[in-house]
């Protein structure tokens, strides 16, 4: 199980890294503006990573702990968490050498839900469920 979970992880990860650098792209593009000095490739990809692998280990945790419910209490947990993590691109305050400090909680904020989309996204490969029975 452990094992399932660690590449269930790797891939969300992985996934979630490149679906923020391709958003972090199209982002510069359509404003011109560089925050590469605050969020770059390596941040990108170390912060899903990271982010996913807590995911897997909370997930681990919960449906071994809670053999019925835990998949629903992990759910729950990961979506609130993401949505109270919005906080900190709102809140931070960027050196006064970057361009347009303003527009970057439009950049940094969708990018804290990409774990969560990637995680949700690829747990029908990872995870079968075999509870539904066909009348």
């Amino acid at each position: 199980m452990f094992k399932k979970i660690f590449f269930y992880s790797i891939t969300a990860g992985i996934l979630s890294a490149i679906s923020c650098i391709i958003y972090n792209r199209i982002y510069f593009f359509a404003t011109e503006t560089d925050f590469s000095k605050v969020l770059n490739t390596a941040t990108l990809i170390g912060i899903n990573l990271i982010a996913c692998l807590l995911a897997g280990a909370g997930y681990l945790a919960l449906t071994s702990w809670l053999k019925k419910s835990g998949e629903v209490i992990f759910n729950f947990a990961f979506s609130i968490l993401s949505f109270a993590s919005v906080i900190i691109p709102i809140s931070v305050s960027l050196p006064l050498a970057i361009k347009s400090p303003e527009i970057f909680p439009g950049l940094a904020v969708p990018m804290h839900f990409f774990p969560a989309l990637a995680w949700f996204t690829i747990r029908p490969l990872f995870i079968k469920e075999n509870k539904l029975a066909t009348p």
